[in-house]
Formats: structure tokens, sequence, C-alpha cells
């Protein structure tokens, strides 16, 4: 049984997750924020620059920011030796923390700040300390308004803890971008409605808190924080089930963000399962994240692409024949990052610019020399990455590509871009089966701009020197032709009859066999 084709063990482990992330980020926002605003409130002189850097840090979009603490934690652990994790929770939660701490300092300094002086000048009639004040007469007066707050910086987290999934750390946003990337609308309707449910479950909860403490209601109080304990209790105890293995080490397989990474990360998991271990995923990770997270040893294995890791990792913009570059970055990578490319799948997947085929043959367009000669009438649509990548400042500057106007969007996105005319010519990939089934033609690169981009598979230090693990792995290695990939991202890629990634891998698994 599956709900809108995911099963219910999937999704309990993705709202266990999330649900976990968004309630320590909002907790840690707490500890720190509620001092910040009982300083802030007492403070006029420190008020304005702490809610003025706070407020800032709310501005930066909150993938921006999650992004940021990759580098900056992988920095730290360089630095100082020690085993700080930079992939997953501990960044996802230092980003959301931040994000949670306006609403609460916000409230808290407008709470305490705003209590009648009246009741202020009898505490100190009274003989009370400061801290009597505060303890006795500040923040009873003012928990309201600072609940209040805190009941915002949930909303706020739940929903932004979305955008976790893409530094590895996962949440009900696996469900939104896998779906987004196959278009598969069940499941990113699946994830909306999960993460709104939590959001509207903490709210009503902390809603009935605030209650309570307006009208001195015990009970109330009791019954909300007995809800907010009951998913604590889910988060911690609940099973979400799993693959029932001896192993106790727990493989991380990472996963770019388009369907044939989805598709390959599936087949290595069945079979390391078939193997014996125990595995979980980190999907979406953006290029330079993906490698240095398994250089780091927060991902075990990934599919990366040698023209990839040709001109991102190792900066070489020179294009040798296919085999020196393979030669050479399966001795690079070992010497600079103990990362150990163990080969070629067997199938390329290089960028390509392709145009559809009416198009390109009406404007008589055969290569990228032609393309550029009309490209400033036209308009190219990209995926998230290749604008600001290697590669197409080597286009540029080979055949002088200017367009008209240029556009990054997800690479599904970017396809119906040019199907529905938005784009007149797009970046796209030669494995993949839309190309063939939208009648797109691909341009010939006639300066040898591209490099090649043989999919390899990569291990860390740790799978690597695991000899089971390689020999799990290792019959995968020059197997997947291209026409195999191909048809297994056409599974699930169209628009009918539309397959999962797990059930392409499944159909791939069974042709390599």
């Amino acid at each position: 049984m599956t709900i809108w084709g995911v099963e219910p063990g999937e999704l309990l482990r993705l709202m266990q997750a999330h649900l976990l992330l968004s309630g320590c980020a909002v907790l840690a926002a707490i500890v720190i924020g509620i001092p910040i605003a009982i300083w802030a409130s007492h403070d006029a002189r420190v008020r304005g620059v702490l809610l003025a850097a706070i407020s800032l840090a709310q501005t930066i979009p909150g993938l921006a920011l999650l992004a940021l603490f990759y580098p900056m934690l992988l920095l730290l652990a360089q630095a100082t030796g020690w085993p700080i994790p930079a992939l997953g929770f501990l960044p996802a939660l230092l980003a959301l923390s931040i994000y949670a701490l306006l609403p609460i300092v916000r409230n808290g300094v407008a709470a305490i700040s705003g209590i009648d002086p009246a009741i202020v000048e009898a505490a100190d009639g009274l003989g009370m300390s400061k801290r009597q004040k505060l303890r006795l007469v500040e923040l009873p007066l003012s928990a309201p308004v600072i609940l209040a707050g805190i009941r915002t910086a949930a909303v706020w987290t739940i929903g932004t803890a979305t955008l976790a999934t893409t530094i590895g750390q996962p949440s009900l946003g696996d469900l939104i971008f896998s779906g987004l990337q196959t278009e598969n609308w069940q499941r990113v309707l699946l994830g909306c409605f999960a993460a709104a449910a939590l959001a509207l479950f903490v709210d009503f909860s902390l809603a009935i808190v605030e209650a309570g403490l307006k009208a001195r209601a015990k009970w109330k109080i009791g019954a909300g924080l007995a809800l907010i304990g009951a998913a604590a209790f889910a988060v911690l105890f609940a099973s979400p089930g799993g693959n029932a293995s001896a192993r106790e080490r727990v493989v991380v397989v990472g996963a770019k963000n388009f369907s044939e990474q989805y598709i390959l990360a599936q087949l290595i998991e069945r079979r390391l399962h078939a193997a014996g271990y125990r595995t979980e995923r980190r999907d979406n990770l953006g290029s330079t994240i993906a490698y240095r997270a398994l250089g780091a040893g927060d991902i075990d294995v990934y599919v990366d692409y040698s023209g990839t890791l040709w001109a991102t990792i190792l900066e070489r913009t020179d294009n040798p024949p296919a085999e020196e570059v393979l030669d050479i970055l399966t001795r690079e990578l070992a010497r600079r990052d103990g990362v150990k490319l163990e080969g070629s799948l067997g199938f390329e997947n290089a960028y390509a610019f392709a145009m559809k085929g009416d198009r390109a043959r009406s404007l008589g367009i055969e290569d990228l020399g032609d393309l550029a000669a009309q490209a400033p009438q036209l308009r190219l649509a990209s995926d998230l990455e290749f604008l600001s990548r290697p590669e197409w400042e080597a286009v540029s500057q080979a055949y002088g590509m200017r367009f008209a106007d240029e556009r990054s969007y997800s690479p599904t996105f970017m396809y119906r871009a040019l199907e529905s005319g938005e784009a007149d010519a797009i970046s796209a990939f030669s494995s993949d089966g839309r190309i063939a089934a939208n009648d797109l033609v691909t341009l010939d690169d006639t300066q040898g701009a591209l490099p090649g981009y043989d999919a390899v598979l990569l291990l860390g230090r740790s799978a690597a020197s695991d000899p089971e693990f390689v020999d799990a792995l290792k019959p995968l290695v020059g197997a997947i032709g291209i026409d195999l990939m191909r048809e297994a991202n056409w599974m699930v890629d169209r628009d009918d009859d539309k397959r999962s990634p797990a059930e392409a891998a499944e159909w791939l698994d069974g042709q390599i066999e």
C-alpha cells in the first residue's frame, strides 16, 4: 500500500526527520533568542544593533543561508582537525535557528518594553531585584506575546526546512524536489500537504499553550504541552521501518538533482542492499557540494561525470581524449582527496546544446557556430548550474556565444521552456530520453569546447577500503550503455505511463543482469 505512490515508511521517516530538525532549530532559537530579547529590552544602546543584525540575517534567502554553512563548516573541520559534520543536520540546524530568531527576539523586546511603567515602578517599590522583577513580573506578563513569536518562528521554520534537502538533510523537501524534477506532482503535493499539516499541528498546539498563559488556565497549558510531547515521542520512538541488516554502519548514497541521478542512486542502493548494507540517501546535491561531501566522508558513494570533475574540481581548461581524462582523474582525485574513481559506467551524459528540430532547420542551424551567429536574437534556457560553470565560459569564448536572454531552470522546467517556446535553445544532457522523444536535435561542437562526460562511479575513503562494498558495485562498471540509460531516464520523465526512479532502477538492474 502506498500514499500517492510513496511508501508509508518513507513518508514517516521524512516527517520524523523534518519535525526533529524543525523542533531542534526552534528550541535553539528560543534558548538564544529570549536572553537576547531580555538584554535588548533593558539596554536601548544595543537594541537597534541587535535587531538590525537579526533582521539582516532574515533577508538572506533560505536556500543561500543553508548552502553557506556547508563550506563554512568544512573549512572549520579542516582548520581544527575536528570531525565536524559539514553536510546534513548540523548546517541545516544552524541556518534554520538563525531564521527562527527574528520573531522570537522582536516579540520578546516588544513585550518586555511594552509593560506598563506603573507595574515596573510598583515592583521597584517592593524592593525587587532585577532578577526577581524579570522572573516574577516581566516574563509572566510578556509570556503570551513571546509565545506568539515562537508560533510564528515554528511555522516559518517548518516551511523553510523543506530546503534542507539541498544540503543532504532528509526532510519533506525530498518529496517536493524529486517530484519537481520527475514531474511527479503527487509527490510534490504530498510533501507540501505533509509540511503544512506539521506546521498546523505545531501552531495549534502552541496556540493552546498561548491561550492558557493569557487565561492563567493550567489545564490548557498542559494540554498544549502534551500534544507537543506526543509529537516529540513520535519523532524519537516511532519506527519508520526500512532495510533490515546485520551490518551496523549506514552507507550514505549521494545524488544530484535530476532523474538520471535518482535512478542511479536507487540502483546503487539495490546492489548494496543485496550485499547486506543499510543505506541512507542524500539527494539534490550540487556538483561541488556532492564531491566535497564525498571527500569529507559525509557521503560514501555517488555518480559524477568526467567533464564536471575535470572542469570544476581539477579546474582544467584543456580537452584531451576521454581515456586520458579518466586516467588523470583517477590519479588526481585519489592523491588530492582520497576519492576512488572505480570506473566508467559505460555511457556518457555530456552537455549538448539542443533545439527543436523544426526550429533549428528553419533557421539553418546545425552546429554551435551557426547557433552563435544567431544567438543575439535567441533565448537560452540552461540547468541551474550551467551558466556559472567553466564549460559555459569555454563555449562562450570559443564561439563568441551571446544570447538575447539567458535563464536558469531546474532540468525538468528547462525542457518545458523549450517546448512552450519560452526558449529557443537549451543546455541539454546527451543521455536524456527526452531528446529523441521530443524531436530535439543536438548541435555539433565543431571547436571541441565541451569535454567528455563519462558517468563514473566515485567512492569515498571508507567505502573504497571495504572489499565487500567494492565487490557489490564493481559489476556496474562498463555495464550501462547509453541506450539503456536513455530508456531508464525516459521511463521517469515521460508524461504518460510514468515510472518512479525506483521502478526504473529495478528495470535497469534487470537489464544489467
